[in-house]
């Protein structure tokens, strides 16, 4: 009765005016081109009432005080818009915005990071970098792997030389892990992964099969969200680095053309490329958007002559290749054609389709190593180096014997008359008469790479909003290597080969939902299917085929790069099912910040998993927050690093000469001997705590991480095969295992510990007029093996981990506007690395190298309307790295370290010249 009595007073004492209420609708649009904007937050502050706009822009705050309010509205990459409105008691209010676009700083909105709704860098739970397109191309490179390097402080990517295919598709790396440890998305949606298995990826990423990002143009995107945190909870297998979310242009008004050309300091590795972007309207409603690249760039080399090189040149051998006869460097690159489409069309204020996709190809060419004329075991010599090995004809031909003379050589020349009795009888042949001077195996591959994404999403305007999407993908590099031999098949052999290719495929099917139950209470959910196929095309018969002269002591395959066999090829599939769900809690006025997120995941090849996320944020001040998480999460082997087979060649300085390590599937029965057995799902467990300032023209935020790795899966060292092993890959269609020295394969029996530090700072000075601005990046990682079985993984392989990149890489940037002249000055320094490993072996291991300080600039300014020009150089001051080790040097010819995180090339200037135009007023 007491109870009763109360809630009957409290409504009495109760003002009229807070019973008052009405409702604001409106329409959230484009001030340039009118086409709605959905995913904008429409906020009134004073009450923390927030909400969403719908597909077409549309959005409505229900129940809201009668009397005058003032809205405000939120969306990444515009301006910030507040109007005031009153409301009248059982009345809708209309109130349209429309927006202006401005550059992205870290107080906008990011998508990625949460499933929920938009919140901005700086109030966002778990660490983000929003970069806008501006700052990424304002480099002399212009793939998007390589942009990336100086604006994200974890992100390294580097020249790949004489690596096979991780040439074609570099590996890239996120707080100091694989590359596929990290997801990428575009425009929110799963990318596919790229075909390449990066056999020698740099030891971090060795047998790593992470996204081709290359093929996305700088030129088709509005910026680039980069999140810095484990996300397999949110966004599935592959997300334990973080998430990078590159989000494309949705202009339906203009576009612009750029031609941009450049060229290093020493005078190679000319570059041209021709882009262009475009936007259309589609009816009232749509918009249409396709950019275009084409390039091509020449080679580098940054070689000396290698010591046997010019031991044969000083012995009168004039068909040696010079100035180098073994090329280190960046490949040649041809025909590099992207092409993307973004297209998008309201149906009503809260329908919308989207559809999105690209076509992209290239060539790509590069170098091996040198086979000496004299000493390259099972072709030239098979006595290493003492006698020509030559091939009998008749005993090929189970004929009897040509009884061919023996060719001894002498101080790096083969005795003259003994071999001129070879080339003049039909019956008997050394390589020497089709390579005088040895040969240098050219590698490469056609890349093709496409993909669509389409989908109708939509909302009701009061919280719920909807997104159901399908997707698929492809990317295939199909192989070539010419200038080299299948031995086996003695003076038949064709010097050119197609070794067979990669094929990934991808299909996605997604649908979420989001509702945002109060300004404090946001839900979202999702279901997924995704299926993925993995082929590797059949080489042509000559390029794996065993010859008649195996038996006489010549390899068998396509030397370099063994074509794939009937057996070796083959394709492969998963399918896998996910259910998440994610939950933020916390209203806009509110000080603290939490969000959970769990999701399950079956896989047809490995079971389930379940993965979770907490977060979490406190605003201690008007201006300092603090924000912590923790999540698990996992990454499933893909099909190809189950089953795919690679021979590469390196260069073992304890013989001096050239060895074929063999990569075997890990249920290989040779494979089992060592401990091979089916691969299994990393597991990890991440943690991140940091700390966010914001006083307006100043922005600091620092981020520790923690990323423990269990059952981690990499290649193994590597193992010495037994003539029994030889026989047993044989048996399992591995033809040139009659020419491994050696051979490693996936295995889960290590765990590792990776932590750091990021740093990222903004500040624009009031006092200088918003005319100059500094933003400056840090970043600290460390890597541990914190277990592993030494059967199977050796010191080498466990320092690779641990020191193949800086432990801490820094920048500074200055961008300063005086009169029509805008100025970019960058210095980044790169710590100290050791070389380890790679494809180099046995010879002066684990040397440190000094770190390293590089300055880029660049300068733009306006030649006439609308039309700017910009000159600029990375690597200013021609910085290179130390210079290798003498013998390493005259030996293969290296004087730089490969594993150069900043690369070996030194400077390299370039000019920029970009016209826009509009046609549309309104």
């Amino acid at each position: 009765m007491l109870k009763r009595a109360l809630v009957i007073l409290a409504f009495l004492a109760t003002p009229a005016a807070a019973w008052a209420q009405g409702s604001i609708e409106g329409r959230v649009t484009n001030a340039a081109t009118g086409a709605g904007l959905s995913a904008a937050r429409v906020a009134i502050p004073a009450l923390a009432i927030s909400v969403g706009s719908g597909a077409g822009g549309a959005y409505v705050i229900p129940d809201v005080p009668a009397g005058d309010h003032v809205v405000e509205v939120r969306l990444i990459g515009y301006a910030v818009q507040t109007q005031t409105v009153t409301v009248v008691s059982g009345q809708e209010a209309t109130l349209n915005f429309e927006l202006g676009t401005q550059a992205i700083n870290l107080g906008e909105l990011v998508v990625v990071g949460s499933r929920t709704q938009p919140r901005t860098v700086t109030e966002s739970m778990v660490p983000v970098d929003v970069i806008p397109v501006s700052e990424i191309t304002s480099q002399a490179e212009t793939n998007i792997d390589f942009l990336l390097r100086t604006v994200v402080p974890s992100y390294n990517v580097r020249v790949e030389p004489i690596s096979d295919a991780a040439t074609i598709t570099r590996p890239a790396n996120l707080r100091g892990l694989a590359s596929d440890h990290t997801m990428v998305l575009i425009n929110g949606k799963r990318r596919h992964r790229g075909s390449i298995i990066t056999w020698l990826g740099a030891g971090l990423s060795d047998g790593a099969q992470g996204v081709d990002i290359g093929s996305i143009p700088g030129i088709a995107l509005r910026q680039v969200e980069v999140l810095r945190d484990g996300a397999s909870a949110q966004y599935g297998s592959d997300a334990i680095a973080g998430v990078m979310n590159f989000i494309l242009k949705d202009d339906r008004d203009g576009g612009m053309i750029e031609v941009k050309s450049g060229s290093y300091y020493e005078g190679d590795g000319d570059m041209l490329t021709v882009s262009g972007n475009v936007g259309v309207p589609l009816g009232a409603t749509g918009f249409a958007n396709l950019s275009v690249e084409y390039g091509n760039q020449d080679p580098t080399d940054r070689a000396i002559q290698r010591a046997d090189a010019i031991a044969l040149l000083g012995a009168g051998n004039a068909a040696v290749r010079t100035p180098t006869a073994q090329i280190w460097g960046s490949p040649e690159v041809n025909d590099d054609l992207k092409v993307w489409l973004n297209t998008g069309y309201t149906f009503s204020d809260d329908e919308q389709f989207y559809a999105f996709g690209n076509l992209s190809t290239k060539e790509v060419d590069g170098g091996f190593f040198f086979r000496n004329p004299n000493t390259r075991g099972a072709v030239f010599s098979g006595d290493g180096g003492e006698t020509l090995l030559i091939g009998d004809v008749l005993q090929a031909k189970g004929l009897g014997s040509a009884n061919c003379p023996e060719v001894r050589i002498t101080n790096h020349v083969p005795d003259p008359v003994a071999l001129a009795q070879v080339f003049a009888d039909p019956n008997c042949f050394s390589f020497q008469e089709m390579f005088p001077g040895g040969f240098t195996p050219q590698f490469g591959g056609n890349v093709t790479d496409w993909s669509m994404v389409s989908g109708v999403k939509g909302s009701n305007g009061r919280g719920f909003s909807w997104d159901a999407s399908a997707s698929f993908g492809s990317h295939t590099a199909d192989f070539f290597i010419y200038n080299t031999v299948n031995a086996a098949l003695g003076p038949e052999t064709p010097t050119h080969f197609d070794p067979g290719l990669y094929t990934q495929e991808e299909f996605n099917i997604n649908f979420d939902v989001a509702y945002d139950a109060s300004d404090a209470v946001h839900l979202a959910g999702g279901l997924e299917r995704r299926e993925e196929r993995f082929v590797i095309g059949q080489g042509q018969d000559e390029s794996w085929r065993i010859g008649p002269y195996a038996a006489q002591g010549f390899s068998s395959s396509s030397n370099g790069f063994p074509g794939f066999s009937p057996i070796a090829a083959g394709d492969w599939d998963r399918q896998n099912v996910a259910i998440y769900g994610d939950v933020h809690l916390g209203g806009s006025e509110d000080p603290w910040t939490l969000g959970a997120a769990l999701r399950w995941e079956d896989f047809s090849d490995f079971g389930s998993q379940l993965t979770g996320k907490v977060s979490g944020r406190l605003e201690v001040s008007d201006q300092l927050a603090l924000r912590a998480g923790g999540s698990t999460g996992f990454r499933a082997p893909t099909p190809g690093q189950q089953n795919a087979f690679n021979v590469s060649t390196v260069f073992d300085a304890t013989i001096g000469d050239l060895v074929n390590r063999g990569t075997i599937p890990s249920t290989s029965a040779v494979a089992a001997l060592r401990g091979g057995r089916q691969l299994e799902p990393e597991k990890a467990f991440s943690l991140t705590a940091g700390a966010v300032f914001d006083a307006d023209a100043f922005k600091f935020t620092m981020d520790y991480y923690r990323i423990s790795i269990s059952d981690r899966f990499a290649q193994t060292q590597t193992f010495k095969l037994t003539q029994d092993e030889v026989i047993g890959l044989l048996t399992e269609g591995i033809t040139s295992a009659a020419n491994l020295a050696e051979f490693r394969f996936f295995t889960n029996d290590f765990s590792t510990r990776t932590q750091g530090l990021d740093i990222v700072a903004n500040y624009t000075p009031p006092s200088m007029g918003g005319n100059t601005s500094f933003s400056a990046l840090f970043n600290y990682n460390g890597t541990s093996v914190t277990d592993f079985n030494p059967d199977v993984i050796d010191e080498d392989r466990v320092d690779q981990l641990e020191q193949s990149i800086p432990s801490w890489r820094a920048s500074l940037n200055v961008l300063h506007t005086l009169g029509g002249v805008r100025g970019l000055l960058r210095g980044t320094w790169y710590d100290s690395w050791v070389d380890v490993g790679g494809v180099v072996i046995g010879g002066v291991e684990g040397t440190a190298f000094p770190g390293r300080f590089l300055v880029d600039l660049e300068l733009a300014t306006n030649i006439a309307e609308n039309t700017e020009l910009v000159i600029g150089a990375n690597n200013l001051f021609d910085t290179y790295p130390a210079t290798q080790d003498p013998d390493t040097a005259d030996d293969v010819g290296l004087l730089y370290p490969e594993s150069s995180p900043f690369g070996f090339n030194g400077g390299y200037y370039y000019l920029r010249v970009n016209y826009r135009w509009s046609w549309l007023t309104g």
